[in-house]
C-alpha cells in the first residue's frame, strides 16, 4: 500500500535534481512501508538502511546547491536536516541492536516530516537555487 505519492503540486519544488531525488527517496519510504507488515528483519534492515542512506546523500545535494547559489535560508535549513538525521541515526542503531521495531508508525513519521519540510522549507529555495 502506498504511504506517499509524489505530486508536482504537493511535493514539487521547482528544482529539478531535488524534485528527482525526493521522488527516489518516497519509492524508498513505500518500500520500507510495505516492507514492515510480514518480513523478517533483515529486509526490513535493509530498507531502513537503504532509505537513510539516500536521505544523508539527498541532503548533501540539497546543502552544497544551497551554499552554491548562498541561499539565506541554508543555515536553518541545514539545522532541519541535522536533527532528522540524528532521529534515524538513533532508530537505525536501535534497530540493528534489536533494542526496537520499525513499524507502520516509524513510516508514519517520516511522511510526515516530508509533509512538513519540502512545502515549508524546501520551497523556498526554489527562486535562490532556480537563479
Amino acid at each position: 500500500m502506498t504511504l506517499i505519492t509524489w505530486t508536482a503540486e504537493q511535493y514539487g519544488a521547482g528544482v529539478d535534481i531535488p524534485d528527482e531525488q525526493h521522488k527516489t527517496l518516497f519509492d524508498m519510504l513505500n518500500a520500507l512501508h510495505d516492507a514492515v507488515p510480514g518480513n523478517d528483519r533483515k529486509v526490513i534492515g535493509e530498507c531502513l538502511d537503504t532509505l537513510i542512506n539516500f536521505v544523508v546523500e539527498h541532503f548533501k545535494t540539497e546543502e552544497k546547491m544551497m551554499q552554491e547559489k548562498g541561499y539565506d535560508g541554508y543555515e536553518a535549513h541545514k539545522a532541519e536536516h541535522e536533527k532528522l538525521i540524528s532521529t534515524c541515526a538513533e532508530i537505525q542503531k536501535s534497530f540493528h541492536e534489536n533494542n526496537t521495531e520499525i513499524t507502520q508508525d516509524t513510516t508514519a513519521f517520516v511522511k510526515k516530516w516530508l509533509d512538513d519540510h519540502i512545502p515549508k522549507t524546501d520551497m523556498p529555495y526554489e527562486p535562490t537555487l532556480n537563479s
